[in-house]
């Protein structure tokens, strides 16, 4: 079904996240407008950029758009709790960013099963590049993965192995905040080479334990706040960086910034 206001019917249902939500427009109006319900609950209004010339939806009452209309049907339905937990989120990013030693980290890897790294970056909180190098992941690199990073077995061909960088990483991490964009999956990938190279888990956690490891990706999902009925939880967003490690490690030092600026809703 299409989304563009002008070719949706006055009254008609859409399937969001495993539930109809329902859309009536309002018999007082030419505009493309629709009051949302579930079930007989009313949600909200949705109000149609589309006389400003521009496609997306503006949630009724606020001057909050999105440019998808699931995404603002995500929106309207919130839980009450959102404000609060927003506010929470905005709290924990002032008070990272107000911690000198952190450090936005990125790891590109050969993949998404226990993969391991072909790039890691590490920049101060200001963007500062602290740590940057390829590095040859003795395995091979998924095309899917080389499709994402565009880091070919050709680039890292002759490139340190990861045991040659630990030492300049340790300096660059170690005694310092980490941030990571699904923080998880790239600790898990340095945790992967970490044991690969000291041959114990017991080494790979000691040295893992000397950062202070955070997560931006959940955070954001309830700063942003589109709820997901399906999964009973804020749906995570994509970073938008370019799958570079230190532009990535700058996309999601804007994202904490972004999150602390903590603006007025409406």
């Amino acid at each position: 079904m299409t989304a563009e206001p002008a070719l949706l019917d006055d009254l008609f249902a859409r399937e969001i996240d495993g539930r109809a939500a329902r859309f009536v427009r309002p018999a007082d109006t030419d505009r493309h407008d629709f009051a949302v319900y579930d079930g007989d609950d009313f949600l909200g209004m949705l109000y149609s950029d589309q006389a400003l010339g521009t496609t997306g939806w503006r949630l009724g009452g606020t001057t909050e758009r999105h440019g998808a209309l699931d995404d603002a049907v995500r929106a309207l339905r919130r839980p009450r709790s959102w404000p609060r937990e927003r506010a929470q989120v905005s709290d924990w990013a002032r008070r990272l960013l107000e911690d000198e030693s952190l450090t936005a980290v990125d790891v590109e890897t050969t993949g998404l099963n226990e993969p391991w790294a072909v790039q890691i970056a590490a920049t101060d909180r200001d963007g500062a590049v602290l740590f940057d190098a390829c590095l040859d992941p003795r395995a091979e690199i998924e095309p899917g993965a080389v499709a994402v990073h565009n880091i070919t077995p050709e680039k890292v061909a002759g490139a340190p192995t990861f045991g040659e960088l630990l030492p300049a990483l340790t300096e660059a991490l170690h005694g310092r905040t980490c941030v990571a964009y699904n923080m998880p999956f790239d600790r898990e990938c340095l945790e992967r080479e970490l044991r690969r190279h000291h041959g114990s888990a017991e080494a790979a956690a000691r040295w893992l334990s000397a950062c202070r490891w955070h997560d931006a990706m959940e955070p954001y999902a309830v700063w942003k706040g589109l709820w997901s009925v399906k999964r009973g939880r804020y749906r995570p967003q994509k970073l938008g960086g370019p799958h570079q490690a230190v532009e990535d490690c700058r996309f999601l030092l804007a994202r904490v910034r972004e999150m602390a600026d903590r603006p007025a809703r409406g």
